[in-house]
């Protein structure tokens, strides 16, 4: 149907790929693939010409401009106001006629049954689900990608249902993250339009998400399937760990299967009339999402695709009632654009003499150095093997000097991990004898990538380098992806990986090189040597990272971990450092410690390096964030206005006063996982015996994390995280569907993070998004 020559509404069998303008990217690849008879389910679009009638046609589009127009997205509370504003005028504005009656049309037409045999198993009009998916377009910019940062809406149910989910979907075009992207990327307001895909609902017994390229690896021979019981959001929104199967795309051979345990699905539950979440049976838990058949018959279908297009696919797919269904497909541009080394398929031979988990990956041939205390880290010279039970903030010069780590304890989020991958030094952990095993000065082949230890040194064959496509479009995300990073010397190669700034300094390493306890230099009236210290390093940091945001942690000094240094043996013994005399806790007692890092920052400023921001480490109580921003003002510096100013949310108390501590004012906050998750579930995470319970993933501590960012949203402070679980693609995509500001990883995985974020930015509309739109 169409009004004074403008079409409302495009069925899939009119359009192709060339179709954007009309239908969106999405659409516009849903009816090329349906023209190509791949399994789509029935589809129709309201077309992006239908939803610029609306706004004109109701008088709301000068008003919307308006409100856009000078803008400053990088103020975050007036970007959260106005996407409001604009979303609410637009679900408040009535849809005019005309386009209410093309819409049922449309509506009843793609609900008759098929006339087959299987017709009776359909579900019929007055029943008939649809899933309404936002597919937004740039006018005379073909190449922009606005996918996921809509809104969709599964099982919608009557006419009036689906009018409302459209309307929904054209206010979710100004949704905050949406305004943000087109801004920071040039795209003119007024040159997006959106159009909305109404597709019969796949009521799927199993689905998933599909790459006809292996994204982790590059490797452009290997199909990548993951899949969960029930829709699709389970695996999307993060919520549970799909099963992961590699397949060859050449001969179809399964390679690689592996079977996570899935706690729940989400299904159509026709009582309540929504979507809900039902708890799998133990039984259920244990198995393999898809059977064999159904991976190889998956694999061709993605293959097919892959092949119609001409590049790599990002593919969405269901099944219901053994049947399968594409429900989407997009170009992956993650490629990266140089050639890239496959994995190595299989370990070499030779002979193995320790194994442990890779923390960080690689290989490294040298001379063992067993390092049981602070007096043996001397014999650590550059290219030895570092042996030890665990490492300590003390070692960490000759973590630097070492070619490869091997420790007897800790797990993926002990010290020695961290730093190793931080460094990019080959590591491997929790071997739980590498110490006894291991002799002073053997040559070891340490091949950390497969977490094992050869004896003597063996050769590896270098992997035939794989061609890889042409170079894709430099990858750009909403979500801000900074790096961690300690150490100056570091810090070039950080500012190369393109992050977005530094999202955690630790300064403890810079201490440790400088060999004098903190409390030492203010024993002996040296803090001005202690303030020239610290400067030496932020500024190789803060100067590289010019012009975006360097957050320093203030100290966090466990009294068990620096006995090495000048005065360190002066530390008093506590019974539990990890939960001791530590952190802004600390500082309350020993003020002039924190006073003279706040002065080394204050001193940074006056030179010009205005990027420098400040955290609070092991917050518990309200008095301390106070505390901190008094001593601040002393110093000369208004916090929030002349310095931003933050907090670590490392702890429960600090998850449960988040609506305090964000009145008290600040203007970001930091998670530390490694802490949160093991004082939420009492786990010591450096004990490797215990280490298969430290879990990020476990819902206390995702409730958490969920709890403090709504909060975090509500005051108009940005939420970052800096824990080693940002560095973990399953929760980076459950803190992209919160609206996380940033995510802070390792040097090593920026690129792969950045990936993540982008495809599930793509496939995800934010859970904030949704309440918004929902309103």
């Amino acid at each position: 149907m169409q009004s004074n020559n403008i079409k409302f509404i495009a069925w899939l069998k009119d359009l192709s790929k060339e179709s954007i303008s009309v239908a969106g990217g999405k659409g516009a690849n849903l009816a090329e693939m349906f023209n190509a008879e791949f399994p789509i389910p029935p589809a129709f679009i309201v077309t992006a010409q239908c939803y610029r009638y609306f706004i004109e046609k109701t008088g709301i589009k000068e008003k919307i401009f308006s409100l856009l127009k000078d803008l400053n997205v990088e103020d975050t509370d007036k970007l959260q106001a106005v996407a409001k504003q604009i979303q609410q005028l637009i679900e408040s504005t009535p849809v005019p006629d005309e386009i209410k009656e093309a819409i049922k049309e449309a509506y009843e037409t793609v609900c008759i049954p098929k006339r087959t045999k299987e017709a009776q198993h359909l579900i019929k009009p007055p029943e008939c689900f649809v899933a309404v998916r936002s597919s937004a377009t740039a006018e005379d910019l073909p190449k922009a990608s606005f996918a996921g940062q809509q809104a969709t809406f599964l099982n919608v149910s009557g006419s009036d249902a689906l009018i409302n989910a459209v309307r929904k979907c054209w206010a979710s075009l100004f949704t905050a993250r949406a305004i943000y992207y087109r801004t920071k990327n040039k795209f003119p307001h007024e040159k997006v339009l959106i159009a909305v895909v109404v597709q019969r609902m796949v009521q799927s017994d199993k689905s998933g998400v599909a790459f006809s390229i292996n994204p982790a690896t590059n490797n452009p021979n290997e199909i990548v399937i993951e899949a969960a019981f029930g829709l699709g959001e389970a695996v999307v929104s993060g919520r549970v760990t799909p099963d992961l199967y590699i397949v060859d795309k050449q001969t179809l051979k399964i390679k690689k299967i592996e079977i996570h345990e899935q706690k729940i699905k989400i299904v159509y539950d026709p009582e309540k009339k929504q979507n809900v979440e039902k708890t799998l049976t133990p039984e259920e838990e244990k198995q393999q999402v898809l059977t064999d058949k159904e991976i190889v018959e998956l694999a061709k279908i993605i293959r097919k695709i892959e092949q119609h297009y001409g590049y790599a696919q990002d593919i969405e797919w269901a099944i219901e009632k053994g049947d399968i269904y594409i429900v989407q497909s997009r170009a992956v541009t993650t490629f990266k654009p140089k050639e890239a080394e496959l994995p190595i398929e299989a370990a070499p031979e030779g002979e193995i003499i320790v194994k442990g988990e890779t923390a960080s990956s690689g290989m490294a041939t040298g001379p063992v150095k067993i390092v049981l205390s602070m007096q043996d880290l001397d014999k650590v010279q550059k290219g030895d093997i570092l042996v030890t039970t665990m490492t300590t903030p003390d070692m960490v010069p000759a973590m630097q000097r070492a070619a490869a780590i091997i420790t007897d304890e800790g797990g993926l989020t002990s010290h020695a991990a961290i730093v190793s991958r931080e460094m990019g030094t080959p590591c491997i952990v929790g071997t739980e004898n590498a110490t006894k095993v291991l002799k002073d000065g053997e040559i070891v082949t340490v091949d950390a990538t497969h977490g094992v230890v050869y004896k003597g040194k063996v050769e590896i064959a270098p992997t035939p380098k794989v061609p890889q496509p042409a170079a894709a479009p430099k990858i750009i995300t909403a979500t801000q992806i900074k790096v961690i990073c300690d150490l100056p010397e570091m810090a070039e190669k950080a500012a190369q990986t393109g992050a977005d700034g530094v999202g955690l300094v630790r300064i403890e390493l810079a201490i440790v090189k400088g060999g004098i306890h903190p409390a030492q230099y203010i024993r002996e009236g040296r803090k001005e040597d202690y303030i020239k210290l610290l400067m030496n390093c932020l500024r190789g940091i803060a100067k590289a990272f010019k012009d975006k945001p360097v957050w320093v942690r203030t100290s966090d000094l466990r009294t068990d971990e620096y006995r090495s240094l000048k005065g360190g043996e002066l530390e008093p013994k506590e019974t539990d450092p990890m939960i001791g005399w530590h952190g802004i806790r600390r500082a309350l007692d020993e003020p002039e410690i924190l006073e003279a890092e706040l002065e080394a920052i204050k001193r940074l400023h006056d030179e010009g390096y205005k990027n420098i921001g400040v955290m609070i480490p092991f917050v518990t109580r309200l008095r301390e964030v106070r505390f901190a921003k008094q001593m601040l003002r002393k110093l000369g510096l208004e916090p929030c206005r002349d310095i931003e100013f933050g907090v670590m949310i490392e702890t429960p108390a600090s998850c449960f006063i988040i609506e305090d501590i964000c009145k008290e004012g600040i203007n970001f906050i930091s998670f530390g996982t490694n802490d949160l998750t093991q004082l939420t579930l009492g786990v010591d995470r450096n004990n490797e015996r215990i280490a298969k319970l430290f879990d990020e993933l476990h819902p206390a501590v995702l409730k958490e994390i969920e709890m403090v960012i709504r909060t975090c949203q509500r005051y108009g402070v940005k939420t970052s995280i800096c824990g080693q679980a940002g560095s973990k693609p399953e929760m980076a995509k459950f803190l992209v569907k919160l609206g996380i500001d940033s995510i802070s990883v390792n040097i090593d995985a920026v690129q792969q993070i950045r990936e993540v974020v982008a495809r599930t930015e793509k496939q995800l509309l934010l859970e904030l998004e949704r309440r918004k739109a929902s309103l």
